[in-house]
């Protein structure tokens, strides 16, 4: 059910909507500026959940019947008729995967669940080296294809979209909001973000940047936004540790094992969500040091947290710093 929250009636009829719901395991929510004729809640609950109900249908790592999942159910040599959206993903995991040289791969599902991180792990525990070894020879993004509409591999990898599906969906929202005439709103899913125009009394869009701390939330920094989205990866809040080691989710692909260094976020604003995800994942995976100069050199928006002996070090990229002194208060 949705919710409304009317915050100014008047000034032509606009008043603050408020929907949310379930998504991805996570939640999505979605205010709105509405007009005086503009479209009612409902009719957006249902186009926002029709957009998430397909992409789970398409992407999902975590229902059998979903078509990545009957993708990587096949055998090596095997190809697959896909729909465009997954095509689209691939192409894009495909880019990312080049520009971090293989650090970035769509293809770590085995890893995930052998580390136990994953839709099919049973223990979240340090592999043995065989174990590790067997699996890193069903990893890598350079096993797949796109051969016309059908996505095919040479080996029994296996793709997951959760490091960019999310961001994908949040501009998917974005655009349909735009096609229902909606000017003003702020689209979020799992956490991904987009905001465009402002709220009916004139006032940006405000979102949190949270500190990383795995037992509460703590607002480190608030940004104004139109026209961009946010996405923001950590390593926070989905580890385990053994024998005094963390082990975070994220791996980096050329080493088979989640990332061991003191960048703990990374922020990155980028007109697509679906890009701000991927690249704040990519960035998180190269560390403190690769990720800065991959933002620099691409001038991509990015804010950094790193671990320190006495806490969090914060550090914003020139690229970002100019974006948001670009951005109306």
């Amino acid at each position: 059910m949705y919710t409304a929250l009317v915050l100014l009636a008047g000034c032509g009829g606009e008043r603050l909507e408020s929907l949310s719901g379930p998504t991805m395991g996570s939640t999505w929510s979605v205010q709105y500026v509405r007009h005086a004729q503009g479209p009612a809640p409902s009719l957006i609950q249902a186009e926002v959940e029709g957009i998430l109900a397909e992409v789970d249908g398409q992407m999902s790592t975590y229902r059998s019947d979903s078509d990545i999942e009957r993708f990587n159910a096949l055998p090596a040599d095997s190809c697959q008729p896909m729909p465009e959206p997954v095509l689209q993903l691939v192409r894009v995991g495909e880019q990312l995967s080049r520009g971090s040289d293989g650090a970035f791969d769509l293809t770590v599902e085995p890893l995930l669940d052998l580390w136990g991180f994953g839709p099919q792990g049973r223990e979240e525990k340090v592999p043995g080296a065989s174990a590790l070894a067997e699996v890193r020879q069903r990893v890598g993004h350079a096993h797949l294809r796109i051969e016309g509409q059908e996505l095919c591999k040479d080996a029994p990898v296996e793709v997951d979209f959760n490091s960019i599906a999310a961001g994908y969906a949040v501009d998917r929202i974005a655009a349909r909001l735009t096609q229902l005439g909606i000017d003003s709103f702020l689209a979020e899913a799992t956490g991904e973000l987009k905001a465009v125009g402002r709220k009916p009394d004139g006032s940006p869009w405000r979102i949190a940047l949270e500190e990383p701390r795995d037992d509460q939330q703590v607002a480190q920094r608030v940004i104004a936004l139109d026209g961009f989205g946010v996405s923001t990866s950590g390593d926070y809040r989905n580890y385990f540790e053994q024998d005094g080691q963390r082990y975070s989710h994220t791996f980096d692909a050329r080493l088979g094992q989640p990332i061991a260094h003191p960048l703990a976020s990374v922020t990155v604003i980028h007109p697509s969500a679906l890009m701000a995800d991927g690249l704040s994942t990519l960035l998180l995976i190269l560390g403190p040091e690769a990720g800065w100069d991959y933002a620099e050199k691409h001038g991509i928006a990015g804010f950094f947290v790193m671990r320190s002996a006495t806490g969090f070090v914060t550090r914003s990229n020139p690229a970002f710093d100019a974006l948001l002194a670009g951005q109306k208060q």
